[in-house]
Parts: structure tokens; C-alpha cells; sequence
């Protein structure tokens, strides 16, 4: 985190063509902040310097401690990872344990005016894993759990990096290094500043307002809040399924009711949440009719942490990158993959090609370019479900289409495909749009929209659904 800034003033640096920006033996770097991409790019860098016998030093500055509970370590996401990218991480070595797993999420259950279905997992490597990001809401009882964050950050710290517990206050370029200044008056210099803070810390705000080098990236407000319901409660009436709502409430884009040990988190997605929309939303009978008889329980831990919708520009500069939040991430999901991603990238490029603007522009842009460009496309997908989200014959044509295919066992099932990677962000957006237009989704999903508008038609529905573990309204 960053409260103040002496940075970057004056034009963006040229590379230095006369003397190479690379790392060597007793080269320094500073990561500036814990979350996932921090302690990632820690752990990935120490590995591939010590695959060709490169011994450098790295140093996380990171205020908060992860242990504790509430906001105190708390890291601001609703902490949902997919199944696809917990085996990635284990490839790399980095291997969730039991505790670290609040909960494995096999379905989700899509919640709309028109009615309700449960959406099983398309396949095993594509199930859910609910995560705390911190230690747990606040006031909530000690337990045998591990927060992820603090879990990448032991591996990060097993790999030989440092961690500083001290808030960075401002961050200058050099000559040959970028000096880090701390809130204590310390500083020190590193050939290597790492950006990982997040959009929710002044760094990424200042480092676009007070340089000539960087645009911030833009933001939106989010809300999270946490529901203490006990163990039994939740399993009887959420089981192991998320819970996705698509309603016409204007500005909100997503939100889901997440199943977690004693607690359900509750995570809205869009533009600028703000008191009035969330009243909306629990005024809803589609959402109080997910608690024990109709009542919404008062949140123990609440926020309204703000998430990158737009990325930094650009991303790097000589000795400097940012990654994770800070610089390029997905829209609206997978910010965690996205960390995974951005900061593996970056450590590769340290390591074997540079840490000169040059190098970061080659080796490391093209990445963050291909998640923007993707972010594009997700833009446009959101826009369709808004279009969804107001129109009722929509609904009950999505909603007819994906009960029925949840009673087949051997057919495609191209909508219930399409809506678990659009929740879950398992799939790049470009990826779920390119299946949206094959011949076959756009004729089922037409044959659908006009037998669940016809008279009759929504009783061929109900039946549907109920054989599908939906449920339809009139």
C-alpha cells in the first residue's frame, strides 16, 4: 500500500541504449504489496533466477498481515478461483490445501424473474473453489483455515523472498535504481520496483496524477458483504452451488451468493454500486427467497472495494512494471488468474531478457495487450445481458433452453457452457462470444425463445425445470 509519492516526474524515460538493463548476481527488487500477484511474481521470480544459478534478493513490503480477520487482513474479493486454474497453480508447485479451501462449489444456480435452474458443472475440471482472501469475516470465530493470500505468501517466503512489514510512501527513479520510501522515513534502492498494490492503495491514482508516464487504470465500485449463517443453514438451503442472479436492476452486472464454511459471501459486480442499487437488490423476491423465510439477516463485514475496469497505460517503464490490479486484469472475474498470469509474465521477463522499458514493451505488453483486447470483448457480452436482463421473453427463452439441457446427458449443452464460463471466468470472453455464435446454440436458443412464448409454453417449462432442478414463475 501507498499513501504519498515522489515519482517519475518530467517525460517518460528513453531506454538506455549504451548499458543493458539486465539483473545480476546480488541485484535487488522490491515488490510492493502481498496480494496474489506480489507474492506470485515472488515466487516465480526466485525460481527461474535459481533455475540458471542467478542469486538475487527480493523484498515485499506489505503492511497488513494476512492472519488476522476483518479489514485488518482482509484483501477486498468476493475469492472464488476456478478448477482449471488451481491445476495450473499446482504445475507450478503451488498447491491449495484443505484449509486453504473454504468450499468446492459444484454448480451454480441461476436466479431470474422468470424463474430458476441449477447448472452442473460442464465437466470435473471445471468445479469452483470458494476462497477467503484474509482470514475470515470480522467477529467471526477462529478456525482451522488459511487465507490464500497469506498461503501465496509463505511460498514466497520458503523461495527466500523478505517480507518488510512497512507501508511504502513514496517511489523515485534514479540514475540506475528506483529508491522506495517507507512511512518511517527508511528508504532503499532496488534495480527492480515491482508494482502489485491493487487499485484500492493511492499508488496506482499518483502514479498516473503526479508523472508524465502513466495513465491509472480506470475504476468502478463493487460491493462485498458477508452473511453469518452457520454450516448446517448453508448446506441445507445453498448446498454447494453458487448463486447468480440476472434481474433488471439498472448498473448491476453480476451478483452471486457464495457459499463459504459458516458464512455466504455476497459480491455485486457493476457500475458504481451505491446504497440505492443494493437496496434494489435485496428488496428482490428472487433474493430474499434465498434466506430462511424471507428475511435478509443483517452483514457482519461489509466494503465497497473498487476494481480496474480499464488497464494502466502502460504497464512498465525502465525498472518498473505493474502487474495484477495495479496494471492489466480481467473484467469483472478471474482477477486472481489474471495475477497468475501477469506476474508470471513479468518475473520471466526480469529474469532472461531485461528490466528496461524495452524489454517489458516486448516480452511482457503483449500479454496484458491480448487481456485488454479480451476485456473489449467482454464489454460487448455484458452489454447483450444487459439487453437480457430487460427483456422477459429472453429470460424465459434462456431459462427454457438450459433447464432442457440440463435433463440431457450426452447432448452439448451450449447455453449451460456459455453461462458457467461467463460466471465463472473459466473461459476468455472471445471464447464464450465465438461459442454464442455457432449455428447450432443460435438455433436452439431461437427454437427455445419462441416455445417458452407461446401459450403453453410455460408449462412446458415448468415441467422442464422441474426435471432439471429448475424452477419456473408465471
Amino acid at each position: 500500500m501507498v499513501e504519498g509519492l515522489e515519482l517519475l516526474t518530467g517525460k517518460a524515460p528513453k531506454p538506455h541504449k549504451g548499458k543493458a538493463m539486465t539483473l545480476g548476481d546480488g541485484s535487488r527488487v522490491a515488490v510492493i504489496g502481498a496480494g496474489p500477484a506480489g507474492s506470485m511474481f515472488s515466487y516465480f521470480f526466485l525460481s527461474m533466477a535459481e533455475t540458471i544459478g542467478l542469486d538475487v534478493n527480493v523484498d515485499i513490503f506489505e503492511p497488513r498481515g494476512f492472519c488476522h480477520r476483518g479489514p485488518a487482513g482482509c484483501n477486498h474479493c468476493g475469492g472464488i478461483v476456478s478448477e482449471s486454474l488451481v491445476q495450473r497453480l499446482a504445475t507450478e508447485g503451488i498447491r491449495l490445501p484443505d484449509c486453504v479451501v473454504q468450499r468446492g462449489i459444484e454448480s451454480y444456480t441461476l436466479h431470474m424473474d422468470v424463474g430458476d435452474v441449477e447448472i452442473a458443472t460442464p465437466l470435473m475440471e471445471k468445479r469452483i473453489a470458494a476462497i477467503y482472501r484474509g482470514n475470515g469475516p470480522r467477529s467471526s470465530e477462529p478456525l482451522d483455515t488459511h487465507s490464500f493470500d497469506g498461503y501465496l505468501l509463505d511460498l514466497a517466503k520458503q523461495k527466500g523472498a523478505r517480507v518488510i512489514p512497512r507501508l511504502v510512501t513514496g517511489l523515485r527513479r534514479e540514475k540506475d535504481s528506483m529508491t522506495v520510501q517507507c512511512a518511517d522515513q527508511s528508504s532503499d534502492t532496488y534495480e527492480l520496483a515491482v508494482v502489485a498494490t491493487g487499485v484500492n492503495s493511492r499508488l496506482t491514482e499518483m502514479l498516473g496524477n503526479e508523472s508524465g508516464e502513466f495513465t491509472h487504470p480506470d475504476r468502478t465500485k463493487t460491493f462485498i458483504c458477508e452473511f453469518h449463517l452457520g454450516r448446517k443453514l448453508i448446506r441445507e438451503t445453498f448446498g454447494p452451488s453458487m448463486h447468480v442472479f440476472l434481474l433488471d436492476i439498472p448498473r448491476l452486472e453480476f451478483a452471486a451468493l457464495i457459499p463459504k464454511g459458516d458464512y455466504v459471501t455476497l459480491c455485486l459486480l457493476g457500475e458504481d454500486i451505491d446504497e440505492a442499487l443494493i437496496d434494489k437488490f435485496f428488496s428482490a423476491r428472487e433474493v430474499r427467497e434465498r434466506f430462511p423465510d424471507g428475511v435478509i439477516p443483517g452483514h457482519v463485514c461489509h466494503c465497497y472495494p473498487r476494481i480496474n475496469i480499464r488497464e494502466a497505460t502502460p504497464v512498465y517503464g525502465d525498472r518498473l512494471v505493474l502487474i495484477g490490479d495495479s496494471g492489466t486484469t480481467r473484467l469483472f472475474k478471474d482477477g486472481i488468474g489474471a495475477a497468475y498470469r501477469t506476474s508470471k509474465a513479468a518475473a520471466k521477463t526480469a529474469v532472461f531478457h531485461g528490466v528496461s522499458a524495452e524489454d517489458f514493451k516486448n516480452y511482457y505488453a503483449p500479454l496484458c495487450r491480448k487481456i485488454s483486447n479480451d476485456n473489449r470483448v467482454g464489454k460487448f457480452v455484458f452489454s447483450v445481458a444487459t439487453v437480457v436482463q430487460k427483456a422477459r421473453f429472453a429470460r424465459r427463452g434462456i431459462l427454457s433452453m438450459t433447464a432442457t439441457e440440463q435433463q440431457q446427458v450426452d447432448s452439448p449443452r451450449r447455453m449451460s457452457g456459455v453461462l458457467w464460463d461467463l460466471f465463472s471466468g473459466s473461459a476468455s470472453y472471445t471464447d464464450v462470444f465465438i461459442r454464442t455464435l455457432h449455428p447450432a446454440y443460435v438455433g436452439n436458443l431461437l427454437r427455445n425463445l419462441v416455445a417458452a412464448n407461446l401459450p403453453g409454453g410455460r408449462s412446458r417449462d415448468r415441467r422442464n425445470a422441474d426435471e432439471g432442478n429448475g424452477r419456473v414463475r408465471h
